[in-house]
């Protein structure tokens, strides 16, 4: 008897536990990403090339504990290595683990490698080669907890490479995962017609298929570990592949076990069609080119398995949703009697399904945890007898509050934004407190950010909440879902995977009261324009008829472009960044702006203000509430330095000079007091810089005119 580990993904330890047992396996233990066990030669070599779960399997030879690098060297040494392997063959040696003496895994490698190569020599052999890549004789070491186990490498490369493998697609499944996934679901157990509408290049259809043609998993592949082991009966091997060469072929002309799947990528179904001729099981498989709500069930009952996409690129969020609650309304009318097993890393998606799950577990693709939830689909389970809209979403069904106030904050504002010649406003700033979200809509497109909960509301709540949103926004306003980007301003977990900023440039011309705007809806947390200063640029463009005109902490310039518009005599445009500065160039460009009266600068606005020697006509400045840039020498905070920044704005203002002052500090209090002492002017004009679609949140920004006394 030979003592055995069989790694595996965390979460397949139970199964692979079972299917040793049945195997024949003795003395199996459960351990973390894997199952210990043993067994006799003959029984490893059929559990090597039969299991359709472990990642790898490796021979035993020490265990034992360690606690120091001369222990380390000495368990290796006493080890009979040249009875192992040949010095004519090479080796390497995979160290694991890390933890008191041994501080990195490289330090482990090379003692047990000298170990190795010393008692070759001191058995009067010449010592083997080390190779680093597919070497013929593969030593596995792991340190845990003080304790020190040297194995072989039995099986060779990951055994969930099976072999048939020609390509994979983009998000390739392990072999050995969906065999996981259809063993959990109940499907291996009692076989019956199943169906993927998301089969990629076919792995869980594939192996469905060798599993129910009697075909061994390892069959085709080319290396095991154990070739190169002196022990190796070769006898006992090959009579074991004989038998499961023969047990394929009957296998293949036997079964009756209908299998069908679909994607809707083309390219994808011709890879599945190739990896399942590879396998020798195409002429079970049924593949087609469909949209996975298109499809129908291709029997009363059966399994449908899949792992469908749950994509991380920005703006992906949107149409995923809806495209899992359609798929829950579609399982709900059509799959009665089936059985959903379904795999996804994002619990959110998976809810949206509005699909109550019978078990739940979780299992790993790769590093990423993900949620393997399976469903009964009763036959007389229906959705409620309401219609459904053309996009698959009865927005009566989801978020019904949101919905309706979206709806109808939309088709109030659509009427009041073409009379004022815009195309970019906002339709919802947290209208409802439940649903803490704001919704802008550029053009065509709408932008979503999440506000941040209070405390008291658990994040589980927060998260369906902005599920909910996601699916009833389509309906709600009539816009496609693909058109739809979230956005945050805190990294947090779950769905914000979506959230991140893309790399990808979705650019626009939004059009202001005659001025164009570009607009970059991915590239960064902000679009390239404020829409709550909408009022406020609008007012420094009428203003500023043959004044001298700054702009300091610019932004992209949109207020300078009003300013030009306006027939300002000279417009200076100050920002710290290369990257706006750029920005106001190319709006200027866009309003057919151009000549040496408008000026461009790249500075510390702080610097430039104490440097500058000019006088202006109008100013207009909205500063950060709060920056520590590197660029800048000292941090500035809008509340407690803005008396000084006022101070020195009013030198550079001419006699009869306005200065316009915005912030957007919530709490912000002008020290109107200090000012007057110093004898400048202070106004608030909130009430005519408020555009129509912020009143509902009138703290949104301060908007302050200054002049000299």
């Amino acid at each position: 008897m030979l003592n055995f580990f069989a790694a595996a993904p965390k979460g397949f330890e139970y199964s692979l536990a079972q299917e040793l047992t049945e195997f024949g396996a003795t003395e199996v233990k459960e351990s973390v990403a894997g199952v210990y066990f043993t067994a006799p030669l003959a029984l490893a070599y059929r559990i090597t090339l039969w299991t359709r779960l472990a990642s790898r399997i490796v021979l035993v030879i020490y265990k034992g504990s360690c606690e120091s690098a001369e222990q380390l060297y000495n368990a290796a040494y006493c080890v009979d290595w040249p009875a192992h392997f040949s010095n004519k063959s090479t080796f390497s040696i995979d160290f694991h683990g890390t933890g008191g003496f041994i501080n990195n895994t490289q330090f482990g490698a090379l003692k047990i490698k000298d170990a190795v190569v010393d008692r070759f020599r001191d058995d009067d052999v010449e010592r083997p080669n080390v190779s680093r890549v597919d070497a013929d004789f593969k030593v596995d070491a792991h340190f845990r907890n003080g304790v020190i186990t040297i194995a072989m490498n039995f099986s060779g490369p990951s055994l969930h490479q099976r072999g048939y493998r020609s390509t994979t697609g983009e998000a390739p499944l392990k072999e050995n995962l969906a065999a996981n996934m259809l063993v959990r679901s109940g499907w291996q157990a009692a076989p019956s017609t199943l169906l993927d509408p998301f089969c990629g290049s076919g792995t869980v259809l594939i192996e469905a298929a060798l599993m129910a043609a009697d075909i061994a998993p390892g069959l085709q592949r080319s290396r095991f570990g154990f070739e190169h082991w002196r022990r190796h009966d070769k006898a006992v091997w090959q009579e074991i592949v004989e038998e499961a060469k023969a047990r394929a072929s009957l296998g293949v002309k036997r079964c009756e076990i209908k299998f069908y799947g679909s994607d809707i990528d083309s390219r994808l179904v011709a890879l599945a069609k190739r990896n399942a001729e590879n396998a020798g099981v195409l002429e079970l498989i049924e593949f087609q080119v469909a949209d996975a709500l298109t499809i129908t069930p291709p029997a009363e009952s059966g399994y449908l398995i899949t792992n469908p996409p749950y994509g991380e690129r920005l703006g992906n969020v949107s149409e995923l949703l809806q495209l899992y609650y359609q798929l829950g309304d579609k399982f709900k009318k059509e799959f009665g009697g089936w059985k959903v097993a379904m795999l996804c890393s994002d619990i959110e998606l998976v809810s949206s399904l509005k699909l109550k799950a019978d078990k739940q577990m979780k299992m790993f693709n790769g590093a990423l945890e993900c949620a393997f939830n399976i469903y009964t689909l009763h036959a007389t389970s229906t959705r409620r007898d309401t219609p459904v809209l053309p996009d698959g979403v009865d927005i009566a069904d989801i978020a019904p509050a949101f919905a309706n106030r979206i709806k109808k904050n939309a088709k109030l504002l659509e009427k009041w934004a073409k009379k004022e010649g815009i195309d970019s406003y906002r339709i919802y700033d947290a209208d409802i407190p439940e649903y803490n979200v704001a919704v802008d809509k550029y053009l065509d497109y709408v932008i979503i950010q999440e506000y941040m909960a209070p405390a008291t509301i658990p994040e589980a709540v927060t998260k369906r909440r902005l599920s909910d949103v996601l699916l009833a926004l389509p309906s709600a306003i009539g816009i496609n879902p693909n058109k739809m980007i979230m956005k945050t301003r805190e990294r947090q977990k779950g769905t914000s995977q979506y959230q991140k900023l893309d790399e990808r440039k979705l650019e626009l011309i939004t059009t202001e009261y005659g001025a164009k705007f570009k607009l970059n809806l991915t590239g960064y947390l902000d679009t390239g324009l404020f829409l709550d200063h909408r009022l406020t640029r609008r007012l420094v463009g009428q203003k500023s008829k043959g004044r001298r005109v700054l702009n300091l902490f610019s932004y992209t310039g949109s207020a300078s472009v009003h300013a030009a518009l306006g027939g300002a005599k000279s417009v200076t445009t100050v920002d710290m960044s290369n990257t706006y500065i750029a920005w106001a160039k190319d709006n200027f460009a866009l309003n057919g702006l151009q000549g040496k009266q408008y000026e461009f600068v790249q500075s510390d606005c702080m610097q430039w203000i104490r440097d500058c020697r000019e006088q202006y006509d109008l100013i207009f400045i909205d500063p950060p509430t709060f920056s520590n840039s590197k660029r800048m020498e000292d941090s500035f905070d809008v509340q407690r330095d803005h008396v000084n920044l006022l101070a020195s704005l009013v030198k550079l203002l001419s006699p009869t000079g306005e200065l316009v002052f915005s912030n957007n500090k919530r709490k912000f209090k002008m020290d109107i007091e200090a000012l007057t002492k110093m004898s400048i002017n202070v106004k608030n004009i909130d009430d005519i810089t408020l555009p129509m679609d912020y009143k509902r949140n009138p703290h949104i920004h301060n908007t302050w005119l200054i002049t000299h006394a």
